[in-house]
């Protein structure tokens, strides 16, 4: 079973920060986009190959977080932030924006068809090793973290 929303501290024990990459988008479809574009190729700059299975997933988990942060967590005339982080155990991606008074499900619905919202978590829940959210302020962080496999070189 994957985690719910240990504290940063937690975080910086586990994944031992050794590069970073933070940026605040717009709030659009464009922004989204351009964040989702910036973790593959900074994910590439730090020797993850755009075709090596760790900055995939971590780029698909870029574009829900981001997308969802943009339909979710809109407040008109706010950006949302995203975070990258690598560690010498994995990477690990936040998203926060600010609106606080939609939180997503710890735990995503285990049926989709029942549910019009919520199948983009069912998406984190599966690539993530681990995911959460946790309060801000204003808003929220949601994480998600991604250790490599045995065969991804580094």
């Amino acid at each position: 079973m994957k985690s719910a929303t240990p504290s940063d501290r937690h975080m910086q024990k586990c994944l031992a920060p050794a590069r970073s990459f933070e940026m605040r988008f717009t709030s659009s479809p464009r922004g989204a986009r351009l964040a989702r574009r910036l973790v593959a190729h900074r994910l590439h700059e730090w020797g993850h190959p755009y075709e090596g299975s760790l900055n995939e997933t971590v780029t698909l988990l870029a574009a829900e977080l981001a997308a969802n942060a943009v339909r979710h967590g809109h407040v008109p005339g706010r950006d949302f932030h995203l975070r990258l982080i690598e560690g010498r155990d994995g990477v690990r991606l936040e998203v926060s924006d600010t609106r606080t008074e939609r939180l997503p499900e710890s735990r995503p619905p285990q049926d989709p068809a029942a549910d019009e919202s919520g199948r983009g978590l069912l998406l984190v829940e599966a690539l993530a090793d681990r995911w959460g959210v946790e309060p801000r302020s204003p808003g929220k962080c949601v994480w998600a973290e991604v250790r490599p496999s045995p065969a991804t070189p580094r």
